[in-house]
């Protein structure tokens, strides 16, 4: 491997292992300061991982993380902050269950049909921010926050029994969807079933690495968020790649919430998750938006949220995760921002290195030639 290699590999390496450790490290600093133990919930959360059930539940929750992430990595890869996914996967998902429990196809046809709805939902709702941003200036940041209040009204709407709604107790429901809307997963025994649509998870963060790296489109995107103006200069629309990427990062925001909802719950109702948006931007901010770096991410936050319940049973709070889930984000901007100025000195003292190798270099030259001239 060339030296140049290994740095970038020890450049892309050194942010998330440093926000880790100092995250672990200041999370023992509050168990201490509190009279705990500050090994015991590590080596809890660690003997969790080895039960089967709970690595059947640590997957299934990851892939709902993972493509929330790569969602909003599409942004990042824009220089874009799309804090609305959090609105898109729900109003999508409440799209998809409507549809699911009104529409009754065969298999073949309801599930694509589920999936296109949620995509199209998310990249509609992402797409007003895009519209506002491109048109009149507005922060993608404000429009989506103002976003995501206003999906959560529209989701109370569509719940009243008038429209949507159906009355299941005190649980508001979108009733059943029709079992030809069902993803099958993959049955792991006693140990439960992974969500059939982990598959499409995986497709995603495939999709996403070949866009991004071998594609036209992703050398525009990339081009467009390092520099506007040298985008121009090479004949890109800035603008029209914003929308794109506003469409983009909305539609895969929207299938976030498809697989627990066919896989699992084959409703949409109060009991659905929330807050995998906001979630998926620490995941993608520690996964550096790359697609393995998010995935391990994903599974990191995945295995502190399911692992962390045990924590009641042994004298700890569960809510010890939440802090280090915390902690993991302040410390991943404050390490990749020590990492990048590292790197930049390392890059200019190569630089001054090489200049200086070349000067000596033709000096040298310039003496054998008058050696030679005499």
């Amino acid at each position: 491997m060339k030296k140049f290699d290994k740095e970038r590999l020890l450049l892309a390496v050194a942010g998330p292992v440093i926000a880790l450790v100092v995250a672990v490290a200041l999370t023992s600093v509050v168990l201490i300061a509190s009279g705990k133990n500050p090994i015991e919930p590590y080596s809890i959360m660690f003997e969790q991982a080895t039960f089967s059930d709970i690595q059947v539940l640590i997957i299934n929750q990851a892939s709902l993380y993972y493509i929330a992430a790569l969602a909003v990595a599409i942004g990042f890869r824009m220089n874009l902050f799309n804090i609305g996914v959090d609105g898109q996967y729900q109003l999508a998902a409440m799209m998809a269950a409507v549809v699911g429990a009104h529409v009754a196809l065969p298999a073949a046809l309801q599930v694509p049909l589920l999936i296109l709805t949620a995509v199209f939902t998310g990249a509609f709702w992402a797409g007003i921010a895009g519209v506002l941003k491109v048109t009149r200036g507005v922060s993608e940041v404000v429009a989506t926050i103002m976003l995501n209040a206003i999906a959560t009204s529209v989701i109370a709407y569509l719940w009243l029994p008038s429209v949507f709604g159906v009355k299941v107790g005190n649980n508001n429901t979108t009733g059943e969807m029709h079992k030809s809307g069902w993803v099958p997963g993959f049955s792991m025994g006693e140990a439960g079933e992974i969500y059939g649509l982990v598959i499409l998870a995986v497709v995603l963060g495939i999709g996403y690495w070949v866009v991004l790296n071998r594609t036209r489109f992703g050398f525009d995107l990339r081009a467009s968020g390092a520099s506007e103006s040298a985008a121009s200069a090479s004949g890109v629309d800035p603008k029209r790649m914003v929308l794109t990427a506003m469409l983009v990062s909305g539609g895969m925001a929207g299938l976030a919430g498809l697989p627990i909802l066919l896989g699992d719950t084959h409703t949409y109702s109060l009991n659905f998750p929330t807050g995998i948006g906001f979630l998926g931007i620490g995941i993608a901010l520690l996964g550096r938006n790359s697609p393995v770096g998010i995935a391990f991410a994903a599974l990191l936050w995945a295995w502190l949220d399911k692992a962390s319940p045990e924590l009641d049973f042994h004298g700890y709070d569960k809510e010890i995760a939440v802090i280090m889930q915390g902690l993991i984000v302040i410390a991943v901007v404050v390490s990749y921002e020590a990492v990048r100025e590292w790197g930049l000195r390392r890059q200019q003292r190569r630089v001054g290195a090489e200049l200086a190798a070349g000067h000596v270099l033709g000096a040298a030259n310039n003496t054998e030639k008058e050696v030679a001239g005499r």
